[in-house]
């Protein structure tokens, strides 16, 4: 069976409100200073063992590098390029449905 605990036998919703705003704000008090806590120990560890962030994990990640795109094998003479690599472009495909080869396009 739960029990009421700091409440008046007779209290008003506002005043359960109240009661409820106030612990809570006890409650954030209370873990602002523990995480204080916790944050200190671990920065003593830290330096009492040396680590570094790569030694927790917490390193940022070296960025892929990216292949360089290289020059344009294809090209229709109207500005439209294609290096040949991935998914063809709709120029390429709709001159192809028209009848033309890849041979057509490629550049010297």
């Amino acid at each position: 069976m739960a029990t009421k605990k700091n409440v008046a036998p007779s209290a008003t919703y506002a005043e359960i409100q109240a009661q409820i705003g106030k612990l809570q704000a006890e409650a954030e008090a209370l873990r602002k200073k523990e995480i204080a806590e916790v944050v200190s120990g671990i920065k003593a560890q830290i330096a009492a063992y040396g680590l570094s962030a790569a030694d927790l994990g917490l390193a940022p990640k070296a960025a892929r590098a990216r292949k360089a795109v290289g020059k344009p094998v294809y090209a229709d003479g109207q500005g439209n390029t294609w290096v040949g690599r991935g998914k063809r472009p709709e120029w390429i495909r709709a001159a192809l449905a028209g009848g033309k080869t890849l041979d057509d396009f490629r550049v010297q």
